[in-house]
């Protein structure tokens, strides 16, 4: 298994995949419809979304969450 220190990569790695993979899906639908050579379309802008993805994630989810802690209501 992967070091406990190495989380937030990880963490980061799979929510771009993810996400890059989904949204990138959707957007490629939108714009082109379901044409031949659709997959060939979407995978190039898979990856380069996850490129753009990744590091967003890494650099914005510790931000995010210390947004999130301010604004919930502790008891």
């Amino acid at each position: 298994m992967i070091p406990r220190k190495y989380e937030m990569v990880l963490f980061s790695f799979v929510m771009s995949l993810f996400m890059s993979g989904f949204m990138s899906l959707i957007v490629t639908f939108i714009n082109l419809g379901f044409v031949d050579g659709f997959v060939s379309f979407w995978l190039q802008a898979y990856w380069k979304a996850f490129l753009i993805a990744f590091p967003t994630i890494f650099v914005v989810v510790p931000q995010v969450r210390k947004i999130v802690q301010k604004l919930i209501i502790k008891q």
